[in-house]
């Protein structure tokens, strides 16, 4: 059942969007050859505790717990990636997904970035992946069902030649971070059946993942880092969005200022 928030709790929320964003800015400011994953991941949790907010990933129940503050995944690394003594590389893109409880309230934000310089490939799904999110959340502003929005979503990337992965989708969010509804990025029989209505109150994770190959994804060894079956980049974009009377309002707003990666 999807909980509607009302403008108090909002208030509360976009604060917690506010500190994922801010570790963003953190992490923008760390894309650079040689910077291991580790060092980002002990970055953004120095960051959250010094704010008093708690991370939201690091423990998530699995076959093993998620070790980590930070889901930080390389070129064909989809989401879910373990950060460790992996250095990043130019021309790689890495995908940095986090998310922080603050006052009772989460927030979730991810954006892909540029390693250095990245080949015509990687600068155009990162374009495309940043642009669907952004078609996302134009049309929350112009639909009436969240199905409709999906379909604009999963056009706009299938006419750029790319694909949404279909296996991972977004959420509701609110006092935990994963809430009714899914939010999925491309429209499908499950989804015209649990559509539901864009209402003020509606705050939800929207989270288009892109793949510039096959839409087909598995899982590693280590039990969480979801990866493309042929290898090829992915890139994925997040943001917390509050529906209002006024439209849509970006919670984590600020993730990849100032950066089209």
């Amino acid at each position: 059942m999807i909980t509607f928030k009302s403008s108090r709790e909002i208030d509360q929320m976009r604060e917690a969007g506010q500190l994922v964003a801010e570790a963003h800015q953190i992490v923008s400011g760390m894309i650079s050859p040689g910077v291991t994953t580790s060092e980002i991941d002990v970055a953004v949790e120095r960051f959250f505790e010094e704010q008093g907010a708690t991370p939201l990933f690091k423990g998530v129940p699995g076959v093993v717990p998620f070790p980590a503050v930070t889901c930080i995944s390389i070129d064909d690394e989809v989401v879910h990636g373990i950060p460790g003594d992996r250095e990043l590389k130019e021309g790689e893109i890495v995908s940095v997904d986090t998310g922080c409880r603050l006052n009772g309230w989460c927030g979730d934000g991810a954006w892909t970035y540029a390693v250095g310089q990245v080949d015509e490939l990687r600068s155009e799904i990162l374009a495309v992946g940043a642009l669907t999110l952004e078609i996302a959340i134009r049309e929350m502003g112009r639909r009436e069902r969240w199905s409709q929005v999906a379909q604009a979503m999963e056009e706009y990337v299938k006419s750029a030649g790319f694909r949404v992965v279909e296996e991972l989708v977004g959420h509701g969010i609110g006092r935990e971070m994963h809430e009714d509804p899914q939010v999925p990025n491309y429209v499908s029989r499950d989804l015209r059946k649990h559509d539901f209505a864009l209402e003020p109150g509606l705050v939800i994770a929207v989270e288009p993942m892109v793949n510039a190959g096959t839409r087909s994804v598995r899982l590693l060894d280590d039990h969480w880092t979801v990866v493309t079956r042929d290898g090829r980049p992915s890139v994925h974009f997040e943001h917390t969005i509050a529906m209002t009377d006024d439209g849509p309002e970006l919670l984590t707003k600020g993730i990849g200022a100032g950066r089209n990666s």
